[in-house]
């Protein structure tokens, strides 16, 4: 089978030649078909996070079929359409995995960074990493709901929002035009944060029913016009921006972090007790709620918006990713 590796951290993707893996026990194989490029795939190529074993195989957004399962594997047949996200599995035994808390497991696994990942057409991965694939939903549409919808779907559903309050999604990227859709679906007054008039039509046509531009004027008194937000989705990962949008809480609402940057928040204890505001930051999810993401978005029409690539050109679709080009989610189409 074909594989795109990469050799050492800083090193170039290689296009190679690999014996087909067989599933062990617990394991199911997976003849991949789409795998949609995330920014986080830089912690491989660039070896940002600690503990790589290389050579590594990148790609965490996976849509494709169960090829083969190993001993032991009941839930799971040859044949069915499965995705797998960042979560690659669990031990089980851990004190959080033993309250159900999977996704904080002290041992957890993560797709292409504790094994390989998705650039290649054929993948082994724990049978609990596993999510179920609507027949609706093609392999290159939902590669990128395994991560990028997964965290903004979740985050939203986790959020103590009801239909009808105001809730805010700040930026209008990879994440930000998911959960704009996914906000308006779940029936939030949805409002979208951008920069620069020229994103309000876009916004409008992602479901927005308000759009405020933050070139235009303080943002956080633009919410509190309308009425404070109950939650802010903050997706783009710029610290001061997300910060500039806590004044625009009401009582009792939450700033929701998932753009994962390294800078400081700037929030003040004032600023959290005047109201009872919350900031939170909320992780992905399970292959159960990347289930739970595809059938929700299979039911009720929210789609990425992608630009794909053969898996013979995944250094050139890496790089449309990385340098923000891409409008919005870059794929490879592997099978």
């Amino acid at each position: 089978m074909k594989a795109v590796q990469i050799s050492k951290p800083g090193g170039d993707f290689e296009i190679v030649e690999r014996p087909l893996p067989q599933p062990g026990r617990g394991q199911v194989r997976i003849k991949v078909e789409a795998c949609g490029i995330c920014h986080s795939d830089a912690l491989v190529k660039e070896g940002y996070w600690p503990g790589i074993q290389y050579p590594r195989v990148p790609g965490h957004e996976i849509a494709g079929r169960i090829d083969a399962v190993g001993p032991d594997v009941t839930l799971w047949q040859a044949g069915q359409r499965v995705g797998v996200g960042w979560h690659g599995g669990h031990c089980f035994q851990c004190d959080l995995c033993r309250r159900g808390d999977f996704i904080n497991c002290k041992f957890e696994k993560i797709t292409a960074i504790s094994f390989d990942g998705g650039y290649q057409e054929y993948m082994i991965v724990g049978a609990e990493a596993v999510a179920l694939m609507p027949d609706d939903l093609p392999a290159h549409e939902a590669a990128p709901l395994m991560c990028a919808g997964v965290t903004v779907f979740n985050a939203l559903r986790n959020s103590g929002a009801r239909a009808g309050d105001l809730v805010a999604v700040q930026g209008i990227g990879g994440l930000g035009h998911l959960g704009i859709q996914y906000a308006r679906r779940m029936g939030f007054r949805t409002v979208a944060i951008g920069r620069g008039g020229d994103k309000k039509a876009l916004a409008t046509k992602l479901g927005a029913h308000e759009y405020v531009d933050t070139s235009a004027g303080d943002p956080a008194e633009a919410l509190r016009k309308l009425g404070g937000a109950q939650v802010v989705l903050a997706t783009a990962p710029d610290s001061k921006s997300m910060s500039a949008l806590f004044n625009g809480l009401g009582a009792r609402g939450s700033l929701m972090v998932v753009g994962a940057g390294a800078d400081g928040l700037s929030v003040t204890p004032i600023q959290l007790i005047m109201g009872s505001k919350a900031l939170r930051g909320w992780a992905s999810g399970t292959a159960r709620d990347s289930q739970d993401t595809l059938e929700f978005s299979s039911l009720s029409g929210v789609r990425p918006m992608i630009e794909r690539y053969p898996l013979a050109k995944a250094a050139d679709a890496y790089q449309q990713m990385i340098s923000g080009k891409a409008r919005f989610r870059v794929v490879l189409t592997v099978g």
